[in-house]
């Protein structure tokens, strides 16, 4: 007998039909004599219509009623799904995520989780039943309901097989796994038998959507095994491990793309070893998340620095270094959006130098302007524009030996 966390996605229970299919899948690992925890997201698009629908009331709702309000979406599918559990024949208890005690940090719309109070989870398992958890929220000390951020039940799954020790944490989708690139747009995109906690933590953080990043933080910091499988088909998915072996002596392993990027430039900033603390602390505290960063002096005392942004937070970036202007002592901010990101990855790139050159010149090739660009071991980003993006991410994924045809030869 085994302990397994299972968790569903927003497409896997967005209509009756499918919760019942849930429940079989979930029936199948309690007949094969497994203990099983079940996580499941809001029904299909009831998160972006709820979403909608305070927008049609406040431009800027209150990010405590938000959490108030979108955290209603999963209390629905975790009773339908404990309902069809009971009525298979099988004994389940649904719990929210403040009831199964999921503690987090006092932050509304992204908290991160502190700490999970196992105890009720553990005595149910006890006594034989199902356990069905709301994923994507939590509450604070002070009883304060929060929300984990889009695609936090993936980091609820994995954060309660870290705390309840099981042997396995399943995270079932609409795909049957984690891929090369994205499917929907390259048509030559395999599935990977396995990637390492290390690449998947970089494709997730690079826009691949297939986890949460921090779900694979969660992961790869308490030994959490993982597979990415279809909730529709019965199939082997992509195992995600602390090691795996080179997959057809691949070097790039993947590439992951994300639009809606924009480049905020903050002009004439001094020049001192304080300016570059002092400006990303104050974004930092406003919990603005900034990736790629580039620093240009201008030959006086002043220095230009210029970021990545997600899209949706430029109106709060430009709120806060307005705000702190005097504090921050900038002479004017430039911004440029219609942009996207287009980052290669693999573990290989650590002992294959040339990769990153090899990029560049497979963008050039394509006529291809990089704005900016980030490296670390095994992954390199560039900034390009919006229109480009799908070209890129085929050109590279062509000329790095990653489509199906490639393989098979």
């Amino acid at each position: 007998m085994g302990l397994i966390v299972q968790k569903f996605g927003g497409t896997s229970v967005g209509s009756v039909e499918k919760i019942l299919n849930v429940a079989g899948r979930v029936a199948e690992e309690k007949q094969n004599g497994n203990d099983v925890v079940v996580v499941v997201s809001a029904m299909g698009k009831t998160t972006d219509k709820l979403v909608e629908m305070a927008r049609d009331i406040s431009s800027s709702p209150s990010k405590r009623e938000m959490d108030m309000l979108l955290t209603t979406g999963e209390q629905v599918t975790i009773s339908l799904l404990a309902m069809a559990l009971i009525e298979k024949g099988f004994d389940a208890v649904s719990y929210t995520g403040w009831q199964a005690g999921m503690m987090t940090e006092p932050v509304h719309g992204n908290a991160r989780i502190l700490d999970i109070k196992t105890d009720t989870i553990k005595r149910d398992l006890a006594e034989g039943k199902v356990v069905v958890v709301a994923g994507f929220q939590g509450i604070t000390e002070e009883s304060q309901i929060t929300t984990l951020g889009r695609g936090g039940s993936d980091t609820t799954a994995v954060a309660l097989a870290a705390a309840i020790g099981a042997d396995k944490c399943d995270i079932y989708t609409d795909v049957t796994g984690v891929f090369t690139t994205d499917p929907r747009y390259v048509k030559g995109a395999r599935k990977l038998l396995g990637v390492s906690y290390d690449e998947m933590l970089e494709l997730a953080n690079l826009g691949a959507g297939v986890l949460h990043p921090r779900a694979v933080e969660f992961a790869k910091n308490y030994g959490v095994a993982l597979e990415v499988r279809s909730s529709m088909e019965r199939v082997s998915g992509t195992v995600i491990e602390e090691e795996v072996e080179m997959e057809q002596n691949l070097v790039v392993r993947g590439i992951a793309f994300e639009d809606q990027i924009t480049r905020v430039s903050v002009i004439g900033l001094d020049n001192t070893l304080k300016s570059l603390p002092t400006i990303f602390s104050t974004l930092a505290e406003s919990h603005i998340n900034v990736d790629i960063i580039v620093q240009n002096g201008t030959g006086t005392d002043k220095a230009n620095i210029s970021f990545s942004i997600k899209s949706s937070d430029l109106a709060e970036t430009l709120e806060v270094l307005e705000r702190n202007k005097d504090h921050l002592n900038y002479q004017s901010i430039e911004s440029e959006t219609g942009l996207s990101k287009v980052s290669i990855v693999g573990s290989g790139m650590v002992s294959n130098p040339g990769v990153a050159a090899k990029m560049f010149e497979v963008l050039a090739s394509q006529e291809i302007q990089v704005k900016m660009v980030s490296t670390s071991e095994i992954k390199v980003s560039t900034v390009l524009g919006d229109k480009q993006m799908v070209q890129a991410v085929e050109a590279l994924h062509d000329a790095f030996d990653l489509s199906e045809a490639a393989v098979r030869s």
